[in-house]
């Protein structure tokens, strides 16, 4: 599994980069044959005060490509939901497979 982190705006510290890659690493048991992940942390509204903070993540599987985009005042917050919600895509299309 390829894993690219891309921050757009501002510069990840590494606590932030390593969180990241440990929750991918829950992906691999729910997809065995993940290609490819592509995860951007943005802040979003960067003329207004409050700065939200996206993160969206795109995950290839062969003949197939999941995305979700998730925004909180937390990338750590925004992550997690993008994940639960990826994890959800994930295990949809298996189950479409096996049927």
């Amino acid at each position: 599994m390829n894993v690219n982190i891309q921050s757009v705006r501002f510069t990840a510290d590494a606590k932030l980069i390593e969180y990241v890659n440990r929750k991918l690493q829950k992906i691999n048991t729910f997809h065995d044959r993940i290609i490819k992940v592509d995860v951007y942390l943005k802040l979003d509204n960067v003329v207004h005060t409050i700065k939200d903070k996206v993160a969206e993540i795109r995950v290839q599987v062969p003949r197939h490509q999941f995305f979700v985009k998730s925004s909180s005042k937390s990338f750590e917050e925004s992550f997690e939901n993008a994940l639960e919600s990826l994890v959800n895509q994930v295990k949809r299309q298996k189950e479409k497979q096996a049927a």
